[in-house]
């Protein structure tokens, strides 16, 4: 077969392939891909392994890794529910932004990484971002201290996911030998120089309850954000 030939086969195929597939069907098998071996792991040519498909039948939908990638991060706000009841203060609005957001990097143990990677802002960023500014306008907080809530807002949803006691761990066993050991190095410190740290050594190394973990955090956030939103308040009446 030519090299004319041979090209005009493979592009035949490759259309044929590009058929059965949409962006939708690549972007969730991506994702699905990353979730369970990581975001290093995930490759165009992996993925198309994994399809069934060749490389060049992705590449129509995705012409790089970046691109795919922005691919997963417009799918990973998609899933955001930002349908807030605006009949309800505006710290528990903000608070159930927050909570989605939790839920659904939970649910992707690549979405936190793959927010971190993403530089452009598509149609599902935008509605998220439109509705957090708007609330938190809306409360009296001004353009710049409210873009500093929202952006703050996201970086303490990929904190908290990142930061999971014992997220890491691939089994429950290596989980308790891990926290184990932690709790006997704290606990064998001198106690006259370190007294604090040997009476807390347990509750400083557990990761028993995740949602204790996320509660609190969340806890810490919305009120430091209603303590700022109290501190103007003040102010505006002097």
């Amino acid at each position: 077969m030519t090299s004319s030939r041979r090209s005009a086969a493979l592009e035949e195929q490759a259309g044929a392939e590009r058929t059965r597939l949409t962006r939708a069907v690549v972007v969730g098998r991506a994702l699905q891909l990353a979730d369970a071996d990581g975001l290093e792991a995930l490759t165009i040519r992996k993925l198309a392994t994994d399809l069934g498909v060749t490389p060049m039948a992705l590449y129509w939908h995705f012409r790089s890794k970046d691109e795919l990638l922005e691919g997963l991060a417009e799918r990973i706000w998609s899933e955001i529910d930002v349908n807030v009841d605006s009949a309800v203060p505006w710290a528990a609005q903000l608070r159930g932004l927050l909570e989605s957001l939790l839920r659904v990097l939970r649910a992707h143990p690549a979405g936190s990484e793959v927010l971190l990677h993403s530089e452009k802002q598509g149609e599902a960023w935008s509605n998220a971002a439109e509705v957090t500014l708007g609330l938190l306008r809306d409360a009296g907080f001004d353009p710049d201290m409210a873009s500093a809530i929202a952006r703050s807002t996201l970086w303490t949803g990929i904190m908290l996911v990142m930061s999971e006691p014992g997220a890491a761990w691939l089994t429950d066993d290596e989980r308790i030998e891990v926290q184990r050991k932690k709790q006997v190095g704290l606990a064998s410190l001198p106690p006259a120089k370190y007294p604090r740290l040997v009476e807390c050594a347990v509750p400083m190394t557990a990761c028993d309850d995740p949602d204790q973990h996320y509660e609190f955090g969340v806890r810490l956030f919305i009120g430091g954000v209603e303590a700022i939103a109290a501190d103007g308040a003040r102010d505006h009446r002097r």
